[in-house]
This record gives C-alpha cells, structure tokens and sequence, in this order.
C-alpha cells in the first residue's frame, strides 16, 4: 500500500508542529482511494487542544463537523473520498506508533459504527533541520500491522 501526501498538506502539518513545539498534537486523515492499493491524503484536522509531551488525545466530537463538510465537499463519493485514518505527532520520540497508538487504532478499525476495513496512522515530528520527519502505519481488524511507504507529491490532485 502507499500513501500519498500533497506537499501542501506536508506545510500544513509543519506549520502545525511548529505552533506545538514540544507538546503533541494531532486530528484525522481525510483521503482520495486513486487505485488499487493507492491513497492520498487530501485533508486533515488539527485539533486545537494540543495533548502534553508524551501523549495526545483526540477528542471525537472536534471531528465531525470536518468530516461531515469534506463529505459534503466530495458530493458523498464515500467509496472514493472517505476518513483515511489519523495523525499525532511525537516531538520527541521515534515516529514509530506507541502500544497506546496500536491499542487506539486497533480499536477504531474493530469499532462496526466506523466501519472502516482499515485505518492508517501518520506519525509525524520536525527532524533537527526543521525537516518533517514521519511514519506511517496500516491497521487491520484482525489486529495486524503494515508499515507502508509515505510519498511525497507536489499538489493535491496530481493523479497517478
């Protein structure tokens, strides 16, 4: 699997990590399915209550609203334009997801009222050079786990 991100959605998240400094922050992927195996992120939330220096929590109803208006946005192609996944950073550790992260996106994926076959989560921080550093991770229902290739575009609807 790949996961695309738009080197405008990239400034964006850099701009956020910035604003945090060394606390956490995060919100949700919203993505593009472009072909098998293929997504793109097209937007994201940041949420405006940041978590501490170890820890984030994603408050469900900051969401909806967001969600709701891309849907909108996309004229409800649910099976082309849907929630991708989430996003947090950790400033200071390893963009590798935390057994928190893996027990919280495990949960999402197992949650029937999602409904989602699966969830990525982009773990992101700001290098030394000030540089976006980031992991991404696919998860499965079945409490499996893929790391997949993060590649960087230059716009939004650059198509494959």
């Amino acid at each position: 699997m790949q996961i695309h991100l738009p080197e405008i959605i990239a400034q964006k998240l850099a701009k956020a990590l910035k604003r945090a400094g060394s606390k956490e922050i995060g919100g949700i992927l919203m993505g593009e399915h472009i072909s098998a195996e293929v997504y793109r992120i097209v937007d994201l939330t940041i949420q405006s209550q940041v978590g501490t220096t170890t820890s984030f929590l994603r408050l469900p109803l900051s969401v909806l609203r967001p969600l709701q208006t891309f849907f909108k946005k996309t004229s409800n192609q649910f099976t082309r334009f849907n929630y991708l996944g989430e996003w947090h950073s950790h400033p200071s550790y390893s963009v590798e997801p935390s057994s928190t992260d893996c027990e919280a996106m495990w949960e999402i994926v197992s949650d029937p009222s999602v409904g989602a076959n699966f969830a990525v989560l982009l773990v992101v921080k700001l290098n030394g050079a000030k540089q976006l550093e980031s992991g991404v991770t696919v998860f499965l229902p079945n409490r499996e786990m893929l790391s997949v290739d993060l590649i960087q575009t230059s716009s939004v609807t650059e198509r494959r």
